[in-house]
């Protein structure tokens, strides 16, 4: 596949809107960067089946200008790709955008990881990534992004989104995936979002990493426990940017994690 951009629509993009009062004025548009040709279509063709239009890059140098000029609601980077990685490629959209962004890494990836949470990134998934995650991944963050989106509307498995979580210090929206320690923002992933809400709504009761993967990943892949820790690892430095005596996660050796919202 050549560097040049690639669009795809929807089929129903081609009915005239002003027909249906329900239709929505502009379509979510999810950007695809990736060198591999299989991924690029295969995903492509799953989001539309979504209602979701793709405009498909196959380099991060020639994704650049147009992500730039013409942003998407949502962009999808490969880490390893020629030209330029996605890594530089986040570096230089988050100079002048705020572009929600979620990275396919390899299995081995955890440094490249850390880096591009570090850069802004929104969340990652690892190969081999279930499609199915992926849309859910894509439509939380996109929920998360919408301000004015109100509570107790359907999310992407058609349960009713809680209102909002309260323990001690700690408040989180679901709607929203939005979280505050003593009235501050803590930036999350969905991820890690979703791990801290699995250990939240029991406060004191010990989660193993059996249980929050099943929490955060809820389509039978594979994550080993390593995933799990990094993510908590990676919370806890957040919340004690916040404060520094924050302790609310416990480990529990042999057995998993906890939260305590005394």
């Amino acid at each position: 596949m050549s560097g040049d951009l690639q669009e795809t629509s929807h089929a129903s993009d081609t009915i005239d809107a002003a027909s249906d009062e329900t239709a929505p004025a502009t379509p979510v548009e999810i950007a695809l960067v990736d060198d591999d040709r299989n991924i690029l279509t295969t995903v492509s063709i799953a989001l539309q089946a979504e209602g979701f239009v793709t405009r498909l890059y196959s380099d991060g140098e020639t994704a650049l200008k147009a992500l730039i000029e013409n942003p998407p609601d949502l962009a999808v980077f490969d880490i390893k790709m020629p030209k330029m990685d996605g890594l530089e490629l986040l570096r230089r959209v988050r100079a002048t955008s705020a572009l929600p962004v979620i990275f396919l890494t390899s299995k081995d990836d955890e440094a490249d990881e850390e880096v591009g949470l570090e850069l802004g990134a929104d969340d990652y998934i690892a190969k081999p990534f279930s499609l199915r995650l992926l849309t859910a991944r894509i439509r939380a963050i996109l929920r998360r992004a919408e301000p004015e989106r109100i509570h107790g509307q359907p999310t992407v498995s058609g349960e009713v989104v809680q209102s909002t979580l309260n323990r001690g210090r700690l408040f989180m929206d679901p709607a929203r995936h939005h979280v505050k320690w003593d009235d501050r923002s803590v930036s999350l992933t969905v991820t890690e979002f979703l791990i801290l809400e699995a250990l939240a709504a029991r406060p004191g009761v010990i989660k193993s990493r059996n249980q929050l993967m099943d929490a955060a990943y809820p389509d039978d892949i594979f994550v080993d426990d390593r995933t799990v820790d990094s993510h908590i690892k990676r919370m806890r430095r957040k919340f004690r940017c916040v404060d520094p005596t924050f302790d609310a996660i416990e480990t529990l050796y042999g057995a998993g994690y906890s939260f305590t919202d005394g």
